[in-house]
C-alpha cells in the first residue's frame, strides 16, 4: 500500500508485500531449517525491509512462523493480511463486549479481502451482519458468505453535522476511514464498538465526544505492524 500522507515505506527503495509464505532456503536460527515451510507477515516487512514481492527475501526469525497444520502455502496467503486483520479486528470486538445476540454487526467495504472474510467470520460465529459495499452486483456472493443484508456504501457516508444518529449497530468493522468512519461513529449503540483499519476512504476523521461521552463507544485502532502474527 503506498499513501502520500501515510509516510508507511521507512526506507528506500523496497520491494513492497507485507506477507509472504514458502520454502526456507537456508537459516542461521535453530527454530528453521532448510525445507521448512513457512509464513511471515507484519513487523516491518515490505516497510522497513522488502516484502512479499520478492523473489526471494531475508527475513529475521522473529518474523516467521511455521505453515499451519492444515493449511497450504496458497490457502495461507489467501487469508494472509486479510484474513489476519479480520481475525484481530473480531477479537478487539469481542474483548469489547461485542455479542452475537446483541444487534447486527456492519461491514464496510465488504467487497475486498479484509471486509468479506470479516463477514465469512463473523457469520460463522453467529453475528447477524449487514455489508456496505459499492459494488452491489456482488449481492449473491456476499450473501454466500453469510451477510443478512447488503446495503449500498452511500448509505453509510456522514453527510451532516448532526453530532450522533439513530442507533443502528452493535459494532462495526471499518476497512474504509473518512467519512464512513464518521457515520459508524454516529450510528453505533450504547457501548457499541468500532474497528478500524483502513483509509481508502481518507485519513481524516470529523467527529465530536458527544458519541463517546453520552454512548460510551470504543473506537478500536488496529494495527497490524505491531500485532504479528506470532504473538496471537
Amino acid at each position: 500500500m503506498v499513501a502520500a500522507e501515510g509516510q508507511i515505506a521507512e526506507v528506500l527503495p523496497i520491494i513492497p508485500g507485507i506477507d509472504l509464505a514458502g520454502v526456507v532456503i537456508e537459516s542461521t536460527d535453530d527454530k528453521f531449517k532448510k525445507g521448512d515451510s513457512v509464513i511471515a507477515t507484519s513487523y516491518k516487512i515490505g516497510t522497513g525491509i522488502s516484502g512479499g514481492f520478492s523473489e526471494v527475501a531475508r527475513i529475521p526469525a522473529e518474523y516467521v512462523v511455521p505453515l499451519p497444520d492444515g493449511l497450504t502455502l496458497k490457502e495461507s496467503m489467501e487469508l494472509g493480511t486479510a484474513g489476519f486483520t479480520a481475525g484481530i479486528s473480531i477479537s478487539k470486538l469481542e474483548r469489547a463486549g461485542v455479542t452475537p445476540d446483541n444487534g447486527e454487526v456492519l461491514v464496510a467495504g465488504a467487497s475486498g479481502g479484509a471486509g468479506s472474510l470479516s463477514i465469512s467470520m463473523l457469520a460463522a460465529l453467529g453475528y447477524d451482519v449487514v455489508a456496505s459495499t459499492g459494488s452491489m452486483d456482488e449481492e449473491d456472493y456476499l450473501t454466500s458468505l453469510g451477510a443478512k443484508k447488503i446495503i449500498h456504501r452511500d448509505d453509510v457516508v456522514n453527510d451532516d453535522k448532526k453530532p450522533v444518529h439513530k442507533p443502528q449497530y452493535q459494532a462495526a468493522i471499518d476497512p474504509v476511514g473518512g467519512k464512513t468512519t464518521e457515520y459508524i461513529i454516529k450510528t453505533l449503540k450504547p457501548e457499541g464498538a468500532l474497528a478500524t483499519f483502513g483509509l481508502v476512504g481518507g485519513i481524516q476523521v470529523h467527529t465530536t465526544v458527544l458519541p463517546f461521552i453520552g454512548r460510551g463507544i470504543h473506537w478500536l485502532g488496529v494495527d497490524l505492524y505491531s500485532i504479528p502474527w506470532n504473538s496471537v
